[in-house]
């Protein structure tokens, strides 16, 4: 299992380099303000922070206690980002809404947009992660 430090390492390097593509992304693909992009990016970024570290010691935890190890296979990987990004869809889709003046669909549709990106950017910053801070004794596929 991770150390506490490690998860925190993950959860900030992950949310801090996410931004840094999404502002930018967001303002072209959805015609918003770099502020506006910035502040539901932000506050995003919050709310994804706590559920990354929540969801990641909840998801090795269950994974340990199923498999007996926390080595994520390539199908584990998939089901672990889309799981990770369902999770967040549920918890921000209100909030942006509510911000950005737009209807619940509108934001669905711009959500999934962005959680699209998220689950292949979390696929590769996961796996990127493990091969660049590897768990010591763990072998990854």
């Amino acid at each position: 299992m991770r150390t506490v430090p490690d998860r925190i390492r993950h959860t900030l390097s992950f949310e801090v380099i996410g931004l840094a593509l999404i502002i930018p992304l967001g303002h072209l693909l959805f015609n918003l303000s770099h502020e506006a992009m910035g502040v539901v990016g932000v506050g995003s970024a919050v709310v994804a922070t706590l559920w990354n570290y929540v969801y990641n010691w909840g998801f090795d935890r269950a994974m340990l206690r199923l498999t007996g190890s926390v080595r994520k296979t390539l199908p584990v990987r998939v089901a672990h980002a889309v799981l990770f990004e369902a999770g967040l869809l549920v918890l921000l889709l209100p909030p942006i809404a509510w911000y950005l003046g737009m209807t619940l669909w509108d934001a669905l549709v711009m959500d999934l947009a962005i959680a699209g990106f998220y689950v292949a950017y979390g696929f590769c910053f996961n796996w990127a992660y493990d091969r660049v801070f590897p768990v010591p004794g763990l072998r990854h596929a």
